[in-house]
């Protein structure tokens, strides 16, 4: 089977510094695959709110979750901190992915230690459906 590779788009619009915690370390000494996930949603949630947006709020409608794939490239220790390069792309009428690259700073040379990829749908939780995006959001995120 082959394995999974995530194309990273060229540019990134946005960045944050995130801190590997020890309660992230797993069994086998480094972070959990867990902890990789809970590194881009915190890097999903700041990126929304440099927007001014939320997962709740996006303008009218709020985002669920479509798809995640994770392409681990190197193993994680403690201490570092994890700088987390964000970009959004192949928006379509109602979704969008988000790109994410993270990248440890502990020593030099900076080393990529993961790639992901999110598939984020425009999503009204009352109604149970999916939406259109909203324009503002088009507007303030989509480049």
């Amino acid at each position: 089977m082959p394995r999974i590779k995530v194309e990273l788009p060229e540019k990134f619009n946005f960045s944050t510094a995130i801190d590997v915690r020890i309660t992230d370390i797993n069994y086998g000494g480094h972070a959990g695959n867990d902890t990789i996930l809970s590194i881009i949603h915190e890097a999903r949630m700041q990126y929304l709110q440099y927007y001014q947006f939320s997962e709740l709020n996006i303008g009218g409608a709020g985002l669920i979750m479509r798809d995640l794939v994770i392409e681990f490239r190197k193993e994680i220790f403690y201490p570092a901190f994890i700088e987390v390069h964000v970009a959004l792309a192949n928006a379509s009428k109602a979704s969008f992915d988000i790109f994410y690259k993270l990248s440890i700073h502990k020593s030099a040379p900076v080393t990529d230690v993961a790639y992901a990829k999110t598939g984020m749908v425009a999503y009204d939780y009352t109604n149970k459906k999916v939406v259109a995006l909203p324009e503002n959001f088009r507007a303030a995120v989509i480049h």
